[in-house]
């Protein structure tokens, strides 16, 4: 059964490996680039941009062949992880507008756009919108919108930036296309040639059974193309649960100054990825590659989520600095958690938080100054001791949100003394205390107590501690709190209430 899907949009990134190097290396985009692969003196180019396409480069070109032809042709091998992360990249951009893509081929997103009018606008403003997204990750795509996921393939192809076919006219406006102008399989293509079928137009009146007895499979799929039909059902692209760049390196690295370059660009991408799908980075994974053939691994926790390349980077050189790589560096690959963001809105007459880059910057600095074990958060210890606590590692609460209390009844208050401080008690018989000496007064007689409250830990170690505490009025007005250890035998003023 085929999912229905009643308005669909098609990003398409034209030549996408030389687009996946010009992303890397953006510095490459005026030059005329081709991705090479296979083995000197036999390689050959698989895909050129669009300046080395306008000198006469083509796919499956012999690499000696299009360098005599465009002699300033710059070459790049082919990398797996480099279009990965491209192709990675695309998706999130379109993620970021619509929660339903298809991802076809490598360059070719399908996304479902129906219903998004009330979000974005009308269908041009939406291509337009993908358009943008595409470009704030560094990937150039053109857009096209139809009724169908082939008629809106071909109006990418075909269009300058964006191009909106109306419901209803896909036929119409799939005629006049040149079928030159789209990439056939060779046996088709000589087909058209030979039966002199200039346009889609003309090659949708072909009978169809004619067709598929003559080219089989491959004629059907030409002739779906040509009325802008589809055959196969719209597949859902499930985001990955983590957000990667990686970026293979050409000579190693043996240098921080040098890898923080390399970082700064992986990072500019993975941030444009994050944002762009309205995520936030809290923490980061670091995976060096390293020439010996190991590999130099780093976790990272983050003091908030941020989606800020500077903080980032300052995060990763100052723990690098702190832990370098065992030997040079060969390859980066940096990987984020990511969580959505959320706006923590303010109170009014309170200061603002920190600023995320500021507080980035002191932690890392911290970490390089006393290391990474030594910098952590202090919580609550699963203890009945007072004051009980331990280090823990640093996860900011991300949904903690300030609240306005300047309507709540203020309750009574109780003002703590750290460290308690030593007094002399009276006790009757029964052990409850008659006289103070040493707390708020020089001498100061019991009117009324309550108590005690009793509590005691780890009788089974030489830390072994107990508490008995009692709240009393004295004859001063003053109500405090006092602390008897039995343990060493003594009493402590723990403080007063207000």
């Amino acid at each position: 059964m085929v999912d229905r899907v009643t308005r669909v949009a098609c990003v398409w990134v034209d030549a996408f490996g030389a687009a996946a190097v010009e992303r890397s290396e953006p510095a490459l985009r005026e030059s005329p680039l081709a991705v090479v692969a296979g083995t000197a003196p036999a390689r050959r180019v698989t895909e050129a941009n669009a300046a080395a396409r306008e000198a006469g480069i083509r796919p499956l070109m012999g690499e000696a062949e299009a360098v005599a032809r465009c002699p300033a042709l710059l070459r790049r091998p082919a990398a797996e992880e480099t279009v990965a992360a491209a192709r990675r990249a695309l998706l999130d951009a379109c993620y970021g507008l619509s929660p339903r893509l298809e991802d076809a081929a490598p360059g070719v997103v399908f996304v479902d756009i129906a219903g998004l009018e009330r979000l974005f606008g009308a269908e041009p403003q939406i291509a337009e919108r993908l358009a943008r997204a595409s470009r704030s990750v560094g990937l150039a795509a053109r857009v096209g919108v139809a009724a169908t996921r082939t008629a809106a393939r071909v109006a990418a192809r075909l269009a300058t930036r964006t191009a909106v076919i109306a419901a209803g006219d896909e036929a119409a406006a799939l005629a006049p296309v040149d079928v030159r102008a789209l990439d056939w399989p060779p046996a088709v293509a000589a087909a058209l040639a030979r039966w002199g079928i200039a346009t889609l137009g003309e090659l949708a009146a072909l009978p169809r059974d004619g067709l598929a007895a003559r080219l089989g499979a491959a004629g059907l799929m030409a002739h779906d193309v040509a009325c802008g039909r589809d055959r196969t059902p719209f597949r859902p692209w499930t985001p990955p649960p983590f957000w990667e760049e990686a970026q293979a390196l050409d000579w190693e690295i043996d240098t921080l100054l040098a890898l923080e370059a390399v970082l700064e660009r992986v990072l500019e991408r993975l941030t444009a990825r994050v944002a762009a799908a309205y995520l936030a980075a809290d923490g980061l994974q670091l995976r060096l590659a390293l020439l010996s053939g190991a590999h130099h691994a780093r976790a990272l926790a983050l003091a908030c989520p941020m989606d800020e390349t500077r903080p980032l980077l300052t995060v990763l050189m100052h723990d690098l600095a702190a832990r370098p790589p065992q030997g040079p560096v060969v390859g980066v690959a940096v990987q984020a958690h990511a969580v959505p963001r959320r706006a923590a809105p303010g109170v009014l007459g309170r200061p603002a938080a920190p600023a995320v880059r500021d507080l980035a910057t002191v932690l890392s600095r911290l970490v390089a100054l006393v290391g990474a074990d030594n910098v952590s958060a202090v919580t609550v210890a699963d203890s009945h001791h007072a004051d009980a606590w331990m280090a823990a590692p640093l996860q900011p609460d991300t949904d903690a949100v300030a609240t306005d209390d300047t309507n709540v009844t203020p309750a009574l208050a109780f003002r703590r003394l750290r460290p308690p401080r030593a007094v002399t008690v009276e006790t009757d018989a029964a052990g409850r205390p008659l006289a103070v000496r040493g707390a708020l007064a020089d001498v100061a007689r019991v009117v009324r107590c309550a108590g005690p409250w009793r509590t005691s830990g780890e009788w089974w170690d030489a830390d072994r501690w107990s508490r008995e505490e009692w709240d009393v009025a004295l004859d001063d007005t003053a109500v405090v709190r006092l602390l008897h250890d039995p343990v060493h035998d003594r009493w402590l003023f723990e403080g007063a209430y207000d």
